[in-house]
């Protein structure tokens, strides 16, 4: 096959930014980087684009050699080509996003990378230009939370209305009223109310839900203006 010619050959890389909510705190999966330029230091789990992948393909095969996991809640952010982001070789890299739960999956985990969940409020600094990858990540969540349901994606199969208002305010770095929090979530009839109570929080209790998943995936697209203006929250 005949090729472009007198064209420069890049590299086409994928990083994945990987949230994951431990039910205090919005955290973020890294790893240590295994081999040079940045040896040791904090990064995202990523991975080169193979011939024979597209991009959605090769971030679900990164996304399950680190976590175990197959059809997560992912979703592409960005395509990152700043010509000096990595210092070895021209190349650029799409960022995907993605929200899984910590609690569920925490013992499938790949050693091999001695990858560890830290709290966003207290990232290291990471290499390259994964910052501005996590920053704008944090911002495309705060955006897609507010139209719709996604961080259900976060919590464990059977949760509290305490539990998902701790969750909204992580993300969003705010204090909701928990009463019209309350009132604002079960007007969305997305959740099935159980039975049994969480006891450990309070000796009254609250009681546990669940997500309805047919209501979910039919509702997805109506879950509207659930936080108002979320990028100007306080």
């Amino acid at each position: 096959m005949t090729r472009y010619s007198r064209q420069t050959r890049m590299l086409v890389a994928i990083d994945c930014i990987i949230f994951g909510f431990d039910g205090q705190d919005l955290k973020l999966l890294v790893i240590k980087r295994g081999f040079e330029p940045e040896k040791g230091k904090w990064s995202l789990m990523g991975g080169f684009v193979q011939p024979d992948e597209g991009f959605e393909q090769a971030a679900s095969r990164i996304l399950k050699v680190l976590t175990g996991l197959e059809g997560v809640y992912m979703e592409q952010l960005f395509a990152f080509g700043n010509p000096g982001r990595d210092p070895m070789e021209r190349t650029i890299s799409a960022a995907y996003f993605a929200l899984i739960d910590i609690n569920d999956y925490k013992q499938q985990l790949s050693d091999e990378y001695r990858a560890e969940w830290i709290s966003l409020k207290k990232l290291p600094r990471l290499i390259f230009d994964h910052a501005e990858m996590v920053s704008m990540a944090q911002a495309r969540l705060r955006y897609k939370a507010a139209i719709h349901p996604i961080l259900f994606e976060l919590l464990p199969q059977k949760f509290t209305i305490p539990q998902l208002q701790i969750l909204y305010e992580a993300v969003y770095d705010t204090v909701f009223d928990k009463r019209n929090f309350s009132r604002k979530v079960l007007s969305t009839g997305l959740l099935i109310k159980q039975k049994d109570k969480e006891r450990a929080s309070s000796k009254r209790g609250a009681f546990y839900y669940k997500l309805d998943k047919r209501k979910y995936s039919a509702k997805f697209h109506a879950f509207l203006n659930f936080v108002a203006d979320p990028g100007n929250l306080k």
